[in-house]
């Protein structure tokens, strides 16, 4: 009879992608299992059946440089080796062996390869090799990304589409982003990172022991999403020429990204902004089995010199000057990754912030984090990584400054704005998650239309004139602007003296991008105003359409109003910044299953005051394979398009339908979504 020798080897790719819930990378035919649970292979012979006496297997794993041997055994007791593999008797025959093989909890992220050995009585052996990839698993408890709710780990880990949060705190803007972990192409640009970052080409063995670390895979993850240090994925733009790559507001999710940087020999891809840059790392961090969020932080500081204040100046008519290196950025997006903090003791587990947009170095690389989500609240500012910097985006306080021909004429603090609201997307739900707490003692609920009043401080050592409140200003919309229909506002001022005041009033607003300061007043008004003893009155102002239209697009709007009494020439300053809703696209679909064909409807209604035309695109992860376009014609103001397209999924599970029409001569993108929920047959 012939001698004993493998056949065969058969990954199991069905079984073990359910067991280790990585179906969804069934496009890169790799075995894709998650650390700490076993895996299971079936290993065939030809010749004499397997002799369990005279016949021995045995399993080698490496990752790089990095080496171990398994012998296969008949128990794990058998065992007690970070990694070992057993034969499963319930499933085995001697022609065909079931193995079962473990990698221990703490296993470094990677693509492994490994060599299955036959050694006979005969000293003979045959060989088999075959690869696998091994990511974090915050299904397992001893994992240090273990997250224990079954929902949070859907959402997550699994869920390949979410909800980017933009705009205000008054008026938050939800825009969709199909994260795009299973699309063709995504595993694999995930895992060549690791390998291209700097850490790894100096250094790989140490590299590769590290990577059993979520702290330093994030840290790596960071640096690399952004090419400021080294073959990074994106590069940045803030200025206002995209003209030799995408304008950062086009892009709709990371797949395109990450595949194109991969594609084109990991060059940068132009052009990311802070939410691309933490919605493409969101995306390498659920790949690599890290629980990872997308977070915005509203009115956020950029303190350049740490001393925990952001000085902001106006000109004695209210427009915004652009005299600090320091800003208030509108929003600002990082993410939040979840793991256990060894480094630093139990009580700092948890959420992570993580932000991957280049502005400050950690350890002279642009990266940021992982740092505390509870250490920022309770100010742990002593402990790595970046915890400060995070600190003062969500805490410095805001000194706002008057100039008038040179001189200082009204100084005032405010300590609530700066992180006033902070966001994720809800677990489950397409809708918005406030974790404002999280970060920050809430001293009070405030509603998202308040106004905000300026006067100058009583123990200011640059305020001029009384020591005490003389005259109170505030500024409130009516409502939050839509497109289309004019911005109405009041401005109510306040006598608090018993004796008749005359001001000087001025209005304007200023179109600005959300982390620079503003542009010239596009709109402004002045006028005088009496008041008698202790008098309130209230003035109602509105912006006509025609007026802002020039402005819309991703631009906010700073609208202020400057008091001057004219008797002691004393400045008091109320300022909002906003931004105007554009319409949304609907999206109608019917009930679906999978590998059918289906059809759904984009509507869309002209609020606008002008015709428009643009490229209506649709896209959607495990639902239209790349993307479909359509033109669309001038559409008179009120006029209404339907657009039917067809589409045929190709995994179960909850997935998003995404629109977005992009208007010719405008930066305007109208945007829609619809989470499709696709039911197995």
């Amino acid at each position: 009879m012939e001698d004993l020798s493998i056949h065969h080897v058969n990954l199991e790719l069905s079984e073990n992608r359910e067991r280790h819930r990585t179906g969804g990378f069934s496009a890169s035919n790799s075995l894709v299992v998650r650390r700490g649970d076993p895996f299971r292979i079936s290993v065939q012979f030809k010749g004499r059946p397997f002799n369990p006496n005279t016949d021995s297997l045995k399993i080698d794993v490496m990752l790089g440089g990095l080496y171990t041997m398994m012998p296969v055994t008949f128990s794990r007791k058998e065992s007690s080796a970070p990694w070992n593999a057993c034969i499963d008797s319930n499933k085995s025959t001697p022609q065909n062996l079931s193995i079962f093989i473990s990698s221990p909890a703490f296993a470094s992220v990677g693509c492994y390869k490994f060599q299955l050995c036959l050694s006979t009585q005969n000293n003979r052996g045959s060989c088999v090799c075959g690869s696998f990839v091994v990511l974090c698993n915050p299904w397992c408890s001893e994992d240090a990304v273990f997250i224990p709710f079954e929902d949070e780990r859907e959402e997550y880990v699994l869920s390949d589409s979410g909800l980017l949060f933009m705009g205000t705190p008054m008026n938050p803007v939800s825009r969709p982003w199909s994260f795009d972990q299973y699309e063709p192409g995504v595993l694999e640009a995930c895992l060549d990172l690791l390998q291209v970052s700097p850490q790894h080409q100096v250094n790989r063995t140490k590299d590769y022991l590290k990577r059993n670390n979520p702290v330093y895979i994030s840290r790596v993850v960071s640096a690399m999403i952004n090419c400021e240090d080294d073959r990074g994925v994106l590069k940045g733009n803030w200025s206002e020429d995209f003209k030799e790559g995408v304008h950062p507001s086009k892009w709709a999710g990371s797949g395109d990204i990450l595949k194109q940087w991969a594609k084109f020999g990991y060059n940068p891809v132009k052009y990311g902004q802070c939410w691309v840059f933490a919605a493409v790392m969101c995306t390498v961090m659920r790949v690599l089995g890290i629980p990872c969020r997308v977070v915005t932080n509203y009115n956020s500081a950029h303190d350049t010199n740490a001393n925990l204040v952001i000085e902001e100046h106006y000109s004695e008519t209210g427009q915004k000057l652009n005299y600090s290196k320091d800003s208030v950025w509108n929003f600002h997006v990082w993410v939040e990754c979840w793991m256990t903090r060894k480094d630093l003791g139990s009580d700092m587990n948890g959420w992570q912030v993580l932000d991957p947009t280049p502005q400050q170095r950690s350890e002279g690389v642009f990266c940021c984090g992982p740092a505390p989500v509870k250490a920022i609240k309770y100010q742990c500012l002593d402990r790595p990584f970046d915890i400060p910097f995070v600190y003062a985006e969500v805490n410095a306080a805001v000194h706002t400054i008057i100039w008038s021909q040179g001189n200082v004429v009204s100084f005032s603090t405010d300590t609530e704005r700066v992180g006033s609201f902070i966001c994720t997307k809800a677990v489950g739900f397409p809708r918005l998650q406030n974790i404002t707490g999280d970060y920050k003692s809430i001293k009070s609920s405030s509603s998202t239309l308040s106004s905000r009043s300026s006067i100058v401080s009583d123990d200011s050592t640059l305020s001029r004139g009384a020591s005490s409140q003389r005259v109170t200003a505030f500024l409130t919309l009516d409502k939050s602007p839509v497109a289309g229909e004019p911005i109405r506002f009041t401005v109510k001022v306040v006598n608090r003296q018993r004796v008749p005041k005359k001001l000087i009033v001025h209005l304007n607003a200023q179109a600005k991008e959300y982390n620079h300061g503003p542009s010239d007043a596009f709109w402004e008004n002045h006028g005088v105003m009496q008041l008698a003893p202790m008098e309130v009155k209230v003035l109602q102002q509105q912006i006509h359409p025609a007026q802002y239209k020039n402005v819309l697009g991703d631009n906010l709007i700073n609208l202020a109003v400057v008091l001057e009494d004219t008797a002691t020439r004393e400045r008091v300053l109320a300022a909002e910044e906003f931004n105007i809703s554009s319409p949304e696209l609907i999206i109608k679909k019917d009930s679906i299953v999978p590998n059918k064909e289906h059809s759904a409807t984009v509507t869309f209604i002209n609020l606008f005051s002008h015709p428009v035309s643009g490229v209506l695109t649709v896209t959607g992860a495990g639902l239209i394979n790349g993307r479909t376009q359509f033109r669309l014609n001038s559409l008179r103001p009120g006029g209404k398009v339907e657009q039917r397209f067809s589409f045929t999924p190709s995994m179960s599970g909850v997935k998003m339908l995404h629109a977005s029409l992009s208007l010719s001569n405008s930066n305007v993108t109208v945007r829609g979504f619809k989470m499709v929920s696709i039911n197995s047959v």
